[in-house]
């Protein structure tokens, strides 16, 4: 048997609608068994009586899953696709294979971002909306991620468009991907980057203790993270990393700090003493880990923004490691297509229709 599908789900309706007609609940287990192997639709389950999948697709529509392909740009180990959903919202989703042998997804959790941060194209593009769980999780277990070793890819990030903790229902899509039966990923798998929604922030911590979290600084300084990040008005950094303070100590589970480096704002020595005295002040700074990215040129970002060199960003790193901290930069792919960090998606959304809710 199967547990109950979190409630707000299209797995949730359709167990209670076949439960409601009296089919028998193996229909059902055929059914997710489906979709965890690629169907799309009702029509693709075979296994099912075609009665049966003629009353899903008259009731739930002939797609399950609710996206579809727009477009798609690649590069060596890195595919960008462009979704749009059913009532015509536009988002991206990247795929990369790594060359050990594993591959990540990072999914999207809002079409666009209302936090206007300065060096993202998601936040200059404004909010559309909140994607659905169902929006969310289709990204994760579309079958153009498929390969003969795995039906979807060895680790999630919600790193994509939005801010994944302004979107409630992405606690509801983290169920879903981590239940037994259903997406069945280990918690450890799935990363959840934040700019620090801190009350949301806490909730994770609770519900989901064994997620990865990512939380950016950008500035240990108020004031300018601030204008970095307009959010630290409301949540500031102190705050969020007091709720993560208390979650190592509680947990012992790793935690990621993620610096993006622009040349001439956040790269000083005065920036890089301050962030070590900030990963230092934590209940467990041996724990927390500074994750070091080279700023994008990101569409309608602020144009004053440049990337440091290679040469300083491994400066950076390498006086950050000497101070006694764990950090490391991260290796970003995509660049060339505007799939890296901070550039999806505002050249395409420019064009979505206006209809898109």
């Amino acid at each position: 048997m199967l547990p109950s599908p979190p409630s707000g789900t299209i797995l949730a309706n359709i167990h209670e609608h076949l439960a409601r007609t009296g089919v028998p609940s193996y229909r059902f287990r055929q059914l997710v068994l489906a979709l965890q192997q690629g169907a799309e639709s009702f029509d693709e389950v075979r296994e099912l009586p075609e009665p049966l999948r003629q009353d899903l697709s008259a009731h739930f529509g002939r797609t399950i899953l609710p996206l579809r392909i727009m477009s798609v740009q690649s590069e060596e180990q890195v595919e960008k696709v462009l979704f749009e959903t059913q009532a015509g919202a536009r988002l991206e989703t990247v795929h990369s294979r790594y060359r050990a042998g594993w591959s990540s997804v990072c999914v999207s959790s809002q079409a666009g971002c209302g936090l206007g941060c300065t060096f993202c194209a998601t936040g200059a593009m404004g909010f559309v909306r909140n994607l659905s769980s169902d929006e969310i999780c289709a990204q994760v277990v579309h079958r153009r991620w498929r390969t003969e070793a795995s039906t979807v890819p060895d680790s999630v990030a919600f790193m994509g468009m939005g801010e994944a903790l302004a979107n409630p229902s992405v606690f509801t899509a983290l169920q879903v991907l981590t239940s037994e039966g259903f997406g069945g990923l280990s918690p450890r798998r799935i990363t959840v980057s934040t700019v620090g929604v801190a009350p949301n922030l806490e909730r994770l911590t609770r519900e989901h203790p064994q997620v990865t979290i990512t939380l950016s600084v950008h500035s240990p300084f108020a004031a300018q993270r601030a204008e970095l990040i307009p959010l630290e008005r409301r949540y500031s950094l102190e705050e969020n990393l007091s709720i993560l303070d208390k979650h190592v100590a509680d947990v012992r589970r790793k935690i990621y700090l993620a610096y993006l480096l622009i040349a001439g704002v956040n790269d000083s020595v005065d920036h890089l003493k301050a962030l070590a005295r900030l990963v230092k002040a934590r209940s467990r700074p041996e724990l927390f880990h500074v994750s070091v990215i080279r700023y994008n040129d990101a569409f309608g970002a602020a144009p004053s923004y440049r990337a440091p060199t290679l040469e300083h960003v491994t400066g950076f790193v390498a006086q950050l490691q000497a101070s006694g901290v764990h950090a490391t930069r991260r290796q970003q792919f995509g660049s060339s297509i505007d799939a890296a960090c901070g550039q999806l998606h505002a050249r395409t959304a420019l064009s979505a229709p206006t209809t898109a809710r």
